[in-house]
């Protein structure tokens, strides 16, 4: 005969689910910490208990046993930014089964603030801290914490003094600057985001070592906010330059601005200026014409800053303290060879001219393909310390 439910006196406890299963409760705790040496049935009957109780385990009574309190402590900023807004949500995915991600979305980025996040985290007893530092600012915060806590750092590009996790900016300026550069293009013109984001210093490098690899002469440099305004000012300036014929954006908004201030000139985009992107925002697909973009895989940069940071809570070494994912290049309609009237195919096997010195890769989109999409494949997963 079942026991009577504790329901409206009391939660239900361990022991319940013991009874109600017929078991000790020893064999609960193994079922609960998925221990290995479980019958099966025993395991479908305890489960079975804990569903028809709805019995959940007592998080404080078992960090007192085990000293774990499984949970992350993650530093983000308030933004609306497309690359850190889904590089936190991408964290977040990656540590939905097994630890409790607890976020502290500061104003800004400045020294004080990242420390003291981190303090606050550490009284909680959180395990480690997964800073998004896209920001040179953040980056030098985070090289002042103490050594022993374990901690690694998101979006603070390839080069941080800090164990780390990013997307190669400067891989993916490069593709998208070659790839202007082989429809014939004499150079390429960039419209840059805010000289304080690592991200933007990046891809101007990646952007001017294109170019000089190419032997193509390089253009003044345009710097922008990441917006749709700076996009649109900056366009109007270009599309007042008849030489300007390839143009590529540090950010699809700022692509975005781009197209309207050459549309209301009269400048057609590819027939007159090819323009390409970085980001991959969901919106590109349907931009007037679909941009040609450089697409960043938040999916995978989250589970690998997770993996990275699970090793060191558990005392092991990272494989490699920078760990970079390596963009690839989306082949829309937004860009061809000076004079051509339409975007042709990407060529059927060519692969992406790669990065020197670009590592890692990323595999599934963060977001499905639009119609008429072509992606440029992929460098091979490579890592770099």
């Amino acid at each position: 005969m079942a026991p009577a439910r504790a329901g409206k006196s009391r939660p239900p406890v361990m022991a319940d689910v013991a009874r109600l299963a017929g078991v000790s409760h020893q064999t609960v705790s193994r079922v609960l910490n998925s221990h290995p040496n479980v019958k099966p049935q025993t395991r479908d009957s305890v489960l079975a208990a804990i569903a028809e109780l709805g019995y959940r385990p007592n998080a404080a009574a078992r960090t007192l046993v085990t000293r774990r309190t499984r949970t992350l402590g993650v530093v983000s900023f308030d933004t609306t930014l497309y690359g850190p807004a889904s590089m936190l949500y991408g964290i977040e995915r990656a540590a939905a089964h097994s630890y409790f991600v607890s976020v502290a979305s500061l104003p800004a980025l400045d020294r004080r603030s990242v420390l003291g996040a981190v303090e606050r985290f550490l009284d909680q007893g959180v395990e480690g801290i997964i800073v998004i530092a896209p920001k040179t600012s953040a980056v030098a915060a985070c090289s002042r914490v103490r050594a022993h806590v374990p901690l690694v750092a998101v979006g603070c590009g390839t080069h941080a003094p800090l164990t780390s996790a990013a997307v190669d900016n400067a891989a993916g300026a490069m593709l998208a600057t070659r790839y202007l550069l082989d429809l014939g293009h004499r150079t390429v013109h960039h419209i840059a985001g805010p000289a304080s984001w690592v991200d933007a210093q990046e891809r101007i490098s990646g952007w001017r070592e294109a170019l000089a690899q190419a032997g193509a002469p390089e253009p003044e440099l345009l710097s922008g906010d990441w917006g749709c305004p700076s996009g649109y000012r900056l366009g109007q300036r270009i599309a007042a330059s008849p030489e300007v014929t390839a143009v590529f954006c540090g950010n699809d908004h700022m692509a975005l601005g781009l197209l309207r201030a050459l549309a209301e000139r009269g400048r057609r985009v590819p027939e007159d200026i090819s323009v390409v992107g970085f980001d991959d925002i969901p919106e590109s697909a349907f931009f007037l014409p679909p941009l040609t973009t450089v697409r960043q895989d938040f999916g995978e940069l989250g589970r690998r800053a997770l993996a990275t940071l699970v090793d060191m809570i558990d005392g092991r070494p990272p494989p490699v303290p920078h760990l970079r994912i390596s963009p690839h290049l989306v082949v829309r309609a937004s860009a061809t060879a000076p004079g051509n009237r339409r975007a042709p195919a990407h060529p059927a096997g060519r692969r992406a001219p790669e990065h020197p010195a670009a590592p890692t890769a990323g595999p599934a989109p963060a977001h499905p393909a639009a119609p008429g999409d072509r992606r440029v494949p992929e460098h091979k997963n490579r890592e770099q310390t």
